[in-house]
């Protein structure tokens, strides 16, 4: 015989799903150098991270003067996807643009 709950489930399958924790999730940092221009950090931060223009803008201003900026906040995996588009793009471009995720 199962044990049956209220909502008419058995407690073993809904004491399962309650254990289901949502994945760590990781800020995507993009950092300043002297050479990758600001126009491809904005074209970037649109194609990748799909920012508006504005938020591109603010994005790329805060890594010029601050040293780095937050792209977005993702699960491990589409954190290391992006990172990997973004350099992909800037190697094909020429440019060192670093990105680098830390754990949110």
């Amino acid at each position: 015989m199962t044990d049956q709950s209220p909502s008419g489930g058995t407690r073993a399958a809904e004491e399962s799903r309650s254990k289901t924790a949502p994945p760590p999730l990781f800020r995507v940092l993009m950092h300043n150098d002297d050479f990758t221009s600001m126009d491809f950090v904005v074209e970037v931060l649109e194609a990748v991270f799909h920012k508006s223009t504005t938020d591109a803008n603010r994005i790329m201003l805060n890594i010029h003067f601050k040293g780095l900026g937050i792209c977005g906040v993702y699960p491990h995996e589409i954190a290391e996807t992006k990172i990997d588009q973004v350099h992909a793009l800037a190697r094909g471009e020429g440019f060192p643009l670093r990105c680098s995720m830390e754990q949110a």
